[in-house]
C-alpha cells in the first residue's frame, strides 16, 4: 500500500507548508538529504499552548507530537513533491516543553515516530533524540524536527 493510501486510510490529510514564524526556511535539500525545521505542534489550527507536568498529560503530548509529525509530513511532501520518493526517515529531534521532574519526553515523542512507523514501515525507523526544554517559542508543548534520506 502507498503512503498516499495509508494516509487516506487513516483520514489524514496533509497540511501545506507553513510560512516560518521567523528568519529560517522550512526545508533544505542537501545531497539526498532533506532536513526540516522545527515544527510546533497545532491544535485546531492555533499553536497547542502547555507544558508537560504541568498543565499537559503525557497522553496529551503524544497525541500533540502525532499532529507535529502530519505537519512534517505536509512539509516533506512539499520538500519532495511526492512522500514516495522518501526513501528514509533518518532522524528525529524533539522539544517536550516540561517542568523539571517530568521524564516522560520519549514517551510524548513517541506520538510522531509511531506515526511515521506506521506509514513508512521499516523506512520510518529512524535515529531520535528526546529533550525536556523549559520553553518552546509561543509556548507551543512540543516542537520536532526531521531529517529525511531521498531518491
Amino acid at each position: 500500500m502507498s503512503i498516499h493510501d495509508k494516509l487516506k486510510q487513516l483520514g489524514i490529510e496533509l497540511p501545506p507548508v507553513s510560512t516560518p514564524a521567523a528568519a529560517y526556511v522550512p526545508f533544505v535539500q542537501t545531497g539526498k538529504l532533506v532536513f526540516l525545521s522545527g515544527h510546533l505542534a497545532k491544535k485546531d489550527g492555533k499553536v497547542w499552548v502547555g507544558q508537560l507536568g504541568k498543565n499537559v498529560t503525557t497522553e496529551e503530548g503524544k497525541a500533540a507530537a502525532r499532529a507535529v509529525a502530519i505537519d512534517l509530513l505536509g512539509t516533506l511532501q512539499a520538500a519532495t513533491g511526492d512522500l514516495s520518493k522518501v526513501k528514509r526517515i533518518v532522524k528525529l529531534m524533539s522539544l517536550v516543553n516540561s517542568t523539571p521532574d517530568f521524564t516522560e519526553q520519549h514517551l510524548v515523542t513517541n506520538g510522531c515516530s509511531e506515526l511515521l512507523g506506521e506509514l513508512f514501515g521499516p523506512a520510518g525507523a529512524h535515529a531520535r533524540s528526546a529533550f525536556g526544554v523549559a520553553q518552546i517559542p509561543m509556548g507551543s508543548c512540543v516542537e520536532i524536527e526531521l531529517i529525511a534520506e531521498v531518491e
